[in-house]
């Protein structure tokens, strides 16, 4: 016999004999092919036998990644050896194992045959229902392989779907080759019949069904592939041409995303509805009309005009509801259309002017006066707007709450699992991070093993969907965080330990200023505070008579009343607490403290006592001396740090350095303008508690992140800005750059957000609406952002109560803008709000340049909203 022959035969002598040792060997080396050779022709009982023991091999094996090879062979064995479908997708169906797609489902179907199981439909059913949103697609790979080979139905719940359809844009590459075209993909998939009706019932699904695939013939130009495929399938007859018209329309009716709903108006494209099937549906298009997104009321507006006979009544009754809407080139086509149906039906001109005379009060200037010259050249006269303002008014804003006193203490393991489940739940969030913190402090020093009984099932249940280090982003602290919650219970000599202690020696150096060494200068110092307090806890969590953190903030806002500081430290006794946690109590005490606390201090005659009596009469932290800088890229360091290779051309940062004379002592008053990116961003929203009266430096450290949501069309980056307002301390230019750059943000959260913190400081008097508007000038003038976006939260700002301050806001940011060589996009509309703000609070202010635009001949839009603007000055 040849060798591979007589080492397959001596596993099978070993594993019927009792011994499993070379068969789990042979799992974690991955040899897919000896395990099955080495279970074949084993009895049942004993295949029985050692999938017990498989089960506690594997539940020991909790941190390995089962990568396609690895997986590949431990579903073999588990196929080989468990009794049932239920046991099998308990190991199967965890996040950690990840099959090689058709490999493994042809590997286990003939483990199977030859075992006798008929349960692998019911195992691939298993497997998807434990399908999460972060579930890799080769994962659907494998139980698509599988169902298909078995004949099974596939599963249709929306997550399944979902990777469906990312099955079709990413094909299972284990047979090699070009992938076939999209449309050959569809046309051969067994489960289309099934998942299609589902792709117009899935929300969302519509971002994903717009992918491209390059080596498509109609994708040359990058145009979405599966839309233009569905279509030929329809003209083949594969598919239903009347279920994706019916699907695509109600789709639309239901609403979902903008971006969502493109992949159905593209369809719709595709399909190309003759009038016969518009007129069909014509009641559908006219509720898209009034109540669907702009780009889809746009379609249905399109689709509606080309009919050559349309009943009046119905399109007058939608025409009623749809001019309200602020979209303004749907308004204005909809207002040229009405205009043509008033030539057409003579007879009923009057009855048409009073529809066009909706939109007499149409929030935009441009479209209330064409909707008054339309009215009355069909015999209509609109009443004339006229604002009644008496005198000067101002803002409206109710004075800002003081902020909340913070949830008390967890006291109990079980809310503490609770909390842990919730926090790793929400990814990268943080929001609760203190009060677990604390909580896992005093609870893990009153019965460690309790708690790390309680919060092990949590960790390994929530573990995956924080992934693991993401050591390429410097903002991740995700696996930091885990590591810190296992460490509850464990003992001083695991390894785990050594680890915290590493991390605390690189940070503490009593010996250097500042004592937060830069490990890595892409951390900005604020985190690197926050990663060393999380390595002191992590060093120290099993420590004898721990009552809890000295930081843990009094107030939401991350405030600690000096007195609760105070109470802390004489519980503590002579027992030295943390460097880093007392650090942070500090850090977090107000600014202007009674005097009676640092003799009160000194007199605990301990030296955390000392301590906190020398920094309350030293003042604590001084505020930082911020100047803005224009950063630009540069190419050459692009191989040092990515960051740099990656950001806008130009972008006005800010730098921090402390004042004159002052030791920075832990280098958080000293910190260069230079980019900051990564995917867990969330993290910064605590950046404002663990400094609440420095809002200046905080803004600093997270001006990067907010500058690009506006510059790089980055999601999530001006949700920071409330909270920044809810903090105290001058934000000094770092914050007139922070709003400005929040304001022109790309996404509708970032602007919301944007739009919140600024009525919150203006409600507070600490905001600053000349500076801003100064900053949003140069940005605008310099194209760094784009201006046409915003219009709308400065809008919102003024109809919610802070009219004065967005006139202000606008007085100072239209002299850089006009005076630009080529004015920005967005000009005629915020000379437009300009002048509405200025006529509602009636505050003059100059605007250099304005006359000289307003002076020019012409009738274009900027020039003509000059002249407003110009006019209502003359008259306040």
């Amino acid at each position: 016999m040849t060798r591979p022959v007589q080492s397959t035969v001596r596993r099978r002598r070993e594993l019927a004999a009792g011994g499993t040792s070379d068969l789990f060997d042979l799992v974690s080396s991955g040899d897919a092919d000896s395990v099955a050779a080495a279970l074949e022709g084993l009895p049942e009982q004993r295949r029985r036998e050692i999938g017990v023991e498989l089960t506690a091999w594997f539940k020991q094996q909790r941190d390995t990644w089962w990568a396609a090879g690895t997986g590949t062979a431990l579903a073999v064995a588990v196929v080989g050896c468990l009794p049932t479908a239920a046991q099998a997708a308990a190991i199967l169906g965890r996040p950690s194992v990840n099959p090689h797609g058709r490999r493994a489902a042809e590997l286990i179907r003939r483990t199977a045959q030859e075992r006798g199981v008929d349960w692998l439909v019911d195992l691939a059913h298993r497997i998807a229902a434990r399908f999460r949103q972060d579930t890799w697609v080769g994962r659907w790979h494998f139980i698509a392989a599988l169902l298909h080979a078995e004949g099974g139905a596939p599963p249709t719940d929306d997550r399944c779907v979902q990777l469906w359809l990312t099955g079709v844009e990413a094909p299972d590459r284990f047979h090699q080759g070009q992938p076939a075209p999209v449309v050959d993909r569809l046309r051969d998939d067994p489960f289309l019949a099934a998942m299609l009706p589902r792709l117009f019932e899935v929300d969302g699904i519509g971002v994903q069904m717009m992918f491209v695939a390059p080596h498509d013939n109609w994708d040359e130009h990058g145009q979405p592939a599966l839309p233009a495929a569905l279509a030929q399938l329809a003209t083949e007859g594969v598919v239903d041409r009347m279920m994706l018209l019916d699907g695509s329309i109600s789709r639309l009716l239901r609403g979902d995303r903008p971006a969502a709903l493109r992949a159905f108006t593209t369809l719709l494209d595709q399909l190309a509805p003759t009038p016969a099937e518009v007129t069909a549906r014509v009641t559908d298009y006219l509720r898209l009309l009034v109540d669907a997104p702009a780009p889809v009321a746009t379609m249905a507006q399109k689709a509606l005009r080309k009919l050559p006979e349309l009943e009046l009544e119905p399109i007058l009754d939608a025409a009623r509801q749809m001019l309200t809407r602020p979209d303004k080139t749907l308004v204005r086509t909809q207002l040229t259309w009405l205009d043509q149906l008033a030539r057409q039906h003579r007879d009923r001109a009057a009855e048409i002017g009073e529809v066009i005379a909706v939109a007499a009060d149409h929030p935009a200037v441009e479209l209330r006066e064409r909707a008054a010259a339309l009215a009355a050249r069909h015999g209509v006269e609109p009443a004339p707007v006229i604002p009644a303002l008496t005198r000067p008014r101002g803002d409206d804003l109710s004075p800002p709450a003081p902020p909340a006193p913070a949830s008390g203490p967890i006291n109990d393991v079980d809310e503490l699992t609770e909390e842990v489940a919730a926090l790793l739940g929400t990814p990268y969030e943080g929001a609760p991070l203190e009060r677990i913190l604390d909580g896992l402090v005093r609870l893990t020093a009153a019965d460690g093993p309790r708690v790390r009984a309680a919060l092990d099932p949590v960790i390994e249940r929530r573990h995956w969907s924080w992934a693991n280090e993401h050591r390429w982003d410097p903002l991740c602290l995700c696996e930091t965080v885990v590591e810190v919650l296992g460490s509850a219970g464990v003992s001083r000599t695991d390894r785990r330990r050594e680890r915290w202690e590493k991390l605390l020696k690189a940070v503490h150096r009593p010996d250097a200023v500042p004592e937060l060494a830069v490990t890595d200068p892409k951390v900005p110092p604020i985190h690197r505070l926050l990663r060393a307090r999380l390595a002191e806890i992590g060093a120290y969590l099993d420590e004898p008579g721990q009552f809890g953190l000295l930081a843990l903030p009094t107030s939401t806002n991350g405030l600690l009343d000096p007195m609760a500081l105070l109470e802390r430290l004489t519980a503590l006794g002579h027992r030295e607490p943390g460097h880093w946690d007392l650090t942070q109590a500090l850090l977090r005490l107000p600014a202007d403290v009674d005097e009676s606390v640092a003799a009160k201090a000194a007199a605990l005659g301990t030296a955390a006592g000392q301590r906190l009596a020398g920094w309350l009469r030293d003042g604590g932290l001084p505020q930082p001396v911020i100047r803005s800088r224009t950063v630009t890229r540069d190419p050459r360091r692009g191989n040092r740090h990515w960051e740099w290779a990656y950001m806008p051309a130009e972008r006005i940062l800010v730098e921090l350095a402390p004042p004159t004379g002052t030791i920075d002592r832990y280098g958080l008053l000293t910190a260069p303008a230079t980019p900051l990116g990564g995917d867990h961003s969330g993290w910064v929203h605590l950046w404002p508690s663990l400094l609440p009266s420095h809002r200046g430096a905080v803004t600093a450290y997270a001006l990067p992140l907010v500058a690009g949501a506006a510059d790089m069309d980055e999601r999530g980056g001006a949700t920071v800005l409330p909270l920044l307002a809810e903090v105290g301390g001058p934000g000094g230019v770092a914050l007139d750059l922070a709003v400005a750059y929040g304001l022109a943000a790309r996404h509708g959260p970032d602007r919301v957000a944007t739009v919140d913190a600024l009525l919150a400081l203006a409600a507070a008097g600490d905001f600053d609406a000349a500076g801003t508007g100064e900053q949003l000038g140069t940005l605008a003038a310099r194209q760094l952002v784009k201006l046409s976006r915003v219009v709308e939260p400065l809008r919102d700002a003024a109809q919610a109560g802070a009219p004065l301050t967005v006139w202000r806001l606008l007085a100072a940011a239209l002299p850089a803008v006009l005076a630009a060589p080529t004015p920005p996009r967005g000009v005629p509309d915020l000379l437009t709000l300009a002048a509405e703000t200025a006529t509602t609070t009636g505050v003059r202010i100059d605007v250099p340049g304005l006359a000289d635009l307003a002076g020019r001949s012409g009738s274009s839009r900027v020039v003509t909203e000059a002249r407003r603007l110009h006019k209502a000055l003359s008259e306040t």
